[in-house]
C-alpha cells in the first residue's frame, strides 16, 4: 500500500504546473502522447532489426494457441518450433509456398494490389471471404502480431509489413516466415513439421511432401497434413503444377516469376 501511495504522489509531482501551481493536464499529456510514441517506433524498428539476425524465438499465435489448448480437454497441449537457418530449408518447400501463398513475392515490396483489388471485388459478392496477403505480410502478422480482423491489426500489419521489406532481404523474410508458420495445431516451422510428420528434416523434404504442406496454409488447423481431404490433395496437385511452371526452383537473385499473358 505504501508503494503505490509513493508512486501515485511522485506521478503526481510529475504533472507540470504554471507559476501559480495549476496543473498543465494539456501539456502532460502532449508530453505522455510524444513519449509513447517514441517507445513504439523504438520498440518495433529495435526487434525488426534484431530480427533481421538473431532467430524468432515466439510469437504472439504460439502463445495464444498453447491457452487455447490448455482450455480444450480435446486438444494436445504442446508447442514444437525447431530454428533452422536458410540453408537447412529445403527449396522445394520455398518454391511450393510461392507457388501457394504469393507467386509475386520476389517482385513486390510486400503487398500485392493486384491480388488485393481482385480480392476487395470478390469480397463484395461473396459471403466466404478471399484474402490476398502476401509472405512478407503474413510473416508481419505471424511475428509481431495477434490473429484477427480488426482495422488496428491491419493497420500495424501494414507497417510491420513495410518494415521488414526495407530491413530484411527476400531470403530473410522466408527463412523467418517458414520457421514461424503454424503447419498444425502445436506445429511451428518447417523443422519442426517435417520430423511431426515425415519423420525427416526441413532440408530433406521432396516436392511432393512440400507442396502438401503449402497445401494447408492459411489454416492448418482446418486443413490437416496428416489426414489432407480431398480439397487439400486437389490443392497439392495444382501447387505441383505451379512449381512445374517455375522450372522448379526459385531464383532470389535473378527472379524467375512466370510472366503472366500480355507481360514482357
Amino acid at each position: 500500500m505504501n508503494f503505490f501511495a509513493r508512486t501515485l504522489r511522485r506521478w503526481y509531482r510529475s504533472i507540470p504546473r504554471d507559476e501559480n501551481g495549476k496543473l498543465l493536464w494539456g501539456t502532460y499529456f502532449r508530453r505522455l502522447v510524444i513519449r509513447l510514441t517514441l517507445w513504439f517506433f523504438g520498440l518495433t524498428i529495435g526487434f525488426t532489426l534484431l530480427y533481421a539476425i538473431v532467430p524468432v524465438p515466439l510469437t504472439p499465435l504460439m502463445v495464444i494457441r498453447c491457452w487455447q489448448q490448455a482450455w480444450d480437454p480435446q486438444r494436445e497441449l504442446r508447442m514444437r518450433h525447431d530454428w533452422v537457418p536458410f540453408r537447412e530449408l529445403s527449396p522445394h518447400l520455398q518454391l511450393a509456398v510461392v507457388c501457394s501463398e504469393d507467386q509475386e513475392f520476389l517482385e513486390h515490396e510486400g503487398f500485392d494490389f493486384e491480388a488485393i483489388e481482385k480480392a476487395y471485388s470478390y469480397n463484395k459478392t461473396h459471403k466466404r471471404k478471399r484474402g490476398a496477403s502476401t509472405i512478407s505480410q503474413q510473416t508481419a502478422k505471424n511475428v509481431f502480431l495477434w490473429p484477427g480482423r480488426s482495422w488496428l491489426r491491419k493497420g500495424l500489419e501494414v507497417y510491420f509489413t513495410f518494415l521488414i521489406e526495407v530491413t530484411w532481404s527476400k531470403k530473410r523474410i522466408m527463412t523467418v516466415y517458414l520457421n514461424s508458420i503454424e503447419f498444425g495445431d502445436g506445429i511451428y516451422g518447417a523443422e519442426a513439421a517435417a520430423k511431426h510428420f515425415f519423420g525427416k528434416t526441413a532440408r530433406q523434404l521432396n516436392r511432393q511432401e512440400s507442396a502438401l504442406l503449402a497445401s494447408v496454409l492459411p489454416n492448418p488447423i482446418v486443413r490437416k497434413v496428416e489426414k489432407p481431404s480431398g480439397v487439400v490433395r486437389e490443392r497439392q496437385q495444382w501447387v505441383l503444377s505451379q512449381m512445374r511452371m517455375w522450372g522448379g526452383k526459385i531464383d532470389y537473385e535473378d527472379p524467375n516469376t512466370p510472366r503472366k499473358p500480355g507481360e514482357k
